[in-house]
């Protein structure tokens, strides 16, 4: 993984010591709340209902031993115990103290960590899959092109006060994995039949109060010009783009008011002025942030049954086929530690003592390396298929080795009104009551893949429009509701979830949520997906089962 170099120490640490400076400034009221929220938010510092609320960057969804064991120490010292993984591969603390906050950034900082453009107007974490660089569907590697985004986007003076946050993600397998059609910029990388390294280029997706899939601006453009096009869409972002009313700041906005034929004209017409500067990469800049990210040393090795390890345990064969995905490499697998044991903990939430382990099991049974998946979940890319049977044991003992990913009880969801001062309603008691109607791992096995998202507002941070099932929380008159939507997917056939009709209150979502499997398992075809069966039907048998009239006693 990436090492920082001298340039970026001193620029962290700077930063580390201009904040510290900041918040004495703010304790003192030398500083306003009002001119102090703009320099809070550039360090990943929220305020939220109870106390303030850290978003550490984690580049790209990796992480080292020593990193996830530094986060661990900051849930236990300064949180309650525990962090929070965002549908953006980051990290949150929600109970942090402002004095604190210094002492927090400097250890991250010792261990090549921060939270600089985790939030504010300003291009944010860049993101791309859990399964990169170990996939056995991926091109190449996107890991180096992501890395060189980041450089060329943290304190980069030109796009850090943009009209709106900019969120940018790369996919380069077969399957996106990365959800790149929501995202301001979303970039499919490929190779055409020479071998050469091509991008196709998406912009103005996103989700929010207006969800919209992005669109294609250029395809076959060149690796070399991955910043100095980037450049030129953020450029013309931060010339057209509204100011004036942030619920249409951001770039979707823009592209869907010009047009998208109209908005890749202004584009490469700024390109045409840049293309050829400073911002073009060439093979020894590449090959200098690729040097951190060559495979490690795997060993010789065959692939073979991990079954026969267990004595055909059912447990681990559950396990086996949920949590465990194929590697590039013969004798290896990619294991997805789940953070979704059921009612008994909020979805994506992780303890001290579990990341204290996952880091151990990252040494013992891979190379020390750790991913934060797009889902919420942890992910040790490389473990040899003969470690495959203790490491579930380890994992089942603390509660990570759920055999649930990708099933319905594998919600993603942000934290909702527990503790976001946006949020219009609670998202973590109705994941729970979720869980809890649907605790019996036999009848999800039966129902298969879908996806179940919910957020707590119209921010999506849950990406409640792309989950096969989406809740969102809604307020009438001070009250907690909850609209649902149906048929959202992510990945190259990205849709946008329909609503169905009136929303529910609280206590009604798990029945209702059960009324739509039952139409969907009577209705599917042999084999047919959620979101296939969904286009097929339409949302009328659904509305028919959700909306019926209880039943009157006799």
């Amino acid at each position: 993984m990436y090492q920082y170099d001298q340039y970026d120490h001193a620029l962290v640490r700077e930063r580390v010591a201009q904040f510290r400076d900041q918040v004495q400034r703010r304790i003192s009221d030398e500083l306003s709340e009002e001119e102090f929220l703009p320099l809070r938010l550039q360090n990943g510092l929220y305020m939220q209902k109870h106390a303030y609320m850290l978003r550490v960057a984690i580049p790209y969804g990796t992480l080292s031993s020593k990193q996830l064991r530094t986060l661990a120490h900051i849930a236990r010292t300064y949180d309650r115990d525990y962090g929070h993984l965002t549908t953006r591969q980051n990290i949150q603390f929600n109970w942090i103290e402002l004095e604190q906050v210094p002492d927090i950034l400097e250890q991250l900082a010792e261990v090549e960590m921060h939270a600089i453009q985790t939030s504010g107007n300003c291009v944010r974490n860049v993101t791309t899959e859990a399964f990169a660089g170990v996939a056995a569907d991926e091109y190449l590697d996107p890991r180096p092109l992501a890395e060189l985004l980041r450089q060329w986007s943290t304190v980069n003076p030109e796009f850090l006060f943009l009209p709106r946050k900019f969120k940018i993600a790369l996919c380069s397998a077969a399957e996106d994995r990365a959800a790149v059609q929501v995202h301001d910029i979303g970039l499919q990388v490929y190779r055409d039949e020479s071998g050469e390294l091509l991008l196709r280029v998406l912009v103005g997706g996103g989700l929010g109060r207006t969800p919209i899939i992005g669109q294609q601006v250029r395809d076959g453009l060149s690796w070399r010009h991955l910043l100095s096009y980037v450049e030129a869409v953020l450029r013309v972002y931060n010339r057209y783009g509204r100011r004036d009313n942030k619920y249409k700041a951001r770039i979707k906005i823009l592209v869907k008011a010009l047009g998208v034929e109209a908005f890749a004209r202004e584009v490469e017409e700024e390109w045409a002025l840049i293309k050829d500067g400073p911002a073009e990469l060439t093979e020894e800049e590449y090959q200098r942030v690729a040097a951190h990210f060559q495979p490690p040393h795997y060993a010789a090795l065959e692939n073979q049954d991990p079954l026969q390890q267990a004595l055909h345990d059912p447990r681990f064969e559950r396990w086996l086929t949920r949590n465990v995905q194929p590697h590039k490499v013969a004798g290896y697998a990619s294991v997805v530690l789940s953070t979704k044991p059921g009612a008994a903990l909020p979805p994506g939430d992780i303890t001290a003592v579990q990341m204290e382990h996952a880091a151990d099991w990252a040494e013992a049974f891979g190379f020390g390396e750790i991913r934060v998946a797009h889902e919420q979940n942890l992910v040790l890319p490389d473990v040899r298929q003969a470690d495959l049977y203790r490491l579930w044991q380890l994992a089942d003992a603390i509660g990570l080795a759920t055999p649930n990913i990708g099933l319905l009880n594998d919600i993603i969801a942000c934290p909702g009104g527990d503790y976001c001062s946006l949020a219009n309603a609670k998202s973590i008691p109705i994941a729970q009551g979720i869980q809890q109607r649907f605790e019996d791992l036999d009848y999800l096995h039966d129902i298969g893949e879908l996806s179940l998202n919910i957020s707590g507002c119209m921010n999506a941070c849950g990406h409640h429009h792309i989950g096969n099932i989406g809740i969102l929380g809604v307020d009438k008159n001070g009250s907690e509701w909850y609209q649902i939507t149906l048929g959202g997917a992510q990945g190259h056939g990205a849709a946008l979830g329909k609503v169905i009709g009136p929303s529910f209150g609280a206590a009604e979502v798990p029945e209702v949520i059960e009324r739509i499997i039952e139409t969907y398992l009577a209705q599917r075809a042999e084999g047919e997906p959620f979101v296939d069966t969904c286009a097929r039907i339409g949302l009328e048998p659904f509305k028919q089962q959700v909306y019926r009239q209880q039943e009157q006693p006799a």
